[in-house]
Parts: C-alpha cells; structure tokens; sequence
C-alpha cells in the first residue's frame, strides 16, 4: 500500500472519496465513518488524525450505497451488517429500497405521461390559454 493511502489527513481521505471534508465530519457524527485518535506526543495541538484505505474503501461504500438511494440511517445498518454477513437482512434492505424505487418509477412515468399529453395538447395550437401553464394553474 502506498504511503498516501495508508497515511492520509481528512483533506486528503474527503478527496480520495469525493466528497468534502465538512461531509466526512458529518458521517463520523452519524459513526458511518471512525474518528482516529491523534497520535500521542505531538505537542499543544496534537498531532492530525490519519486515515488510511480501510477508510477510503468504507468512505466509497456510503457514497455508492447513497447513489443506490439508501438512507444513512440504512446505510449504517448496511455496514453493520457486512460485519456479521447478514445476508438475509443485506437483502432485505434491499428489496425494501427496489420496492420504493419502483414506486417512484411509476409515479415519474405517470408524470412523463401527463406532461406529454399536455405538450400535444399545446402543439395542437388552437385558441385559448397554454394547456401546460392552464394544467400547473388549476
């Protein structure tokens, strides 16, 4: 492993996940990610904290899993779980999350739909007012 991966300052860790530090902060509060503990013996300050791969890996996963749609709060159970190989609940938490995509599919497709009748109705030119702004309208 090279030094950059195994010896990373939270800029750097923020960086390598795509995110900003302020959101790194915010996953450790939300214990999505581990605080390190500054190293001993480094003066009034103390030392920075150092991150290594385990945590740029772990840092991707919570991005990955947020892309899929998963809550941080599912999230967090999700990492839980990948500790104790809890497949059936893995899975579980996935279905939950297909299930409420699907919804959200079906209700986009309802809108694509609406919205396409309305700009027919629009092209159609005719008198009257806009059928698009009428339908927002009402």
């Amino acid at each position: 492993m090279s030094p950059a991966l195994s010896e990373m300052t939270i800029a750097r860790l923020a960086e390598a996940g795509g995110v900003g530090v302020e959101t790194v902060r915010y996953y450790q509060r939300r214990r999505l990610l581990e605080t390190p503990a500054r190293p001993e013996g480094s003066g009034l300050g103390g030392g920075v904290r150092r991150y290594g791969a385990a945590d740029v890996r772990r840092l991707r996963f919570i991005r990955s899993a947020q892309g899929a749609g998963f809550t941080l709060d599912q999230i967090g159970e999700l990492l839980a779980l990948d500790a104790g190989e809890d497949r059936d609940r893995a899975r579980a938490l996935a279905e939950g999350r297909l299930t409420e995509l699907d919804a959200k599919i079906a209700e986009l497709e309802a809108a694509r739909a609406a919205l396409r009748r309305l700009a027919g109705a629009c092209a159609g030119g005719g008198k009257g007012p806009c059928p698009i702004i009428a339908a927002f309208e009402a």
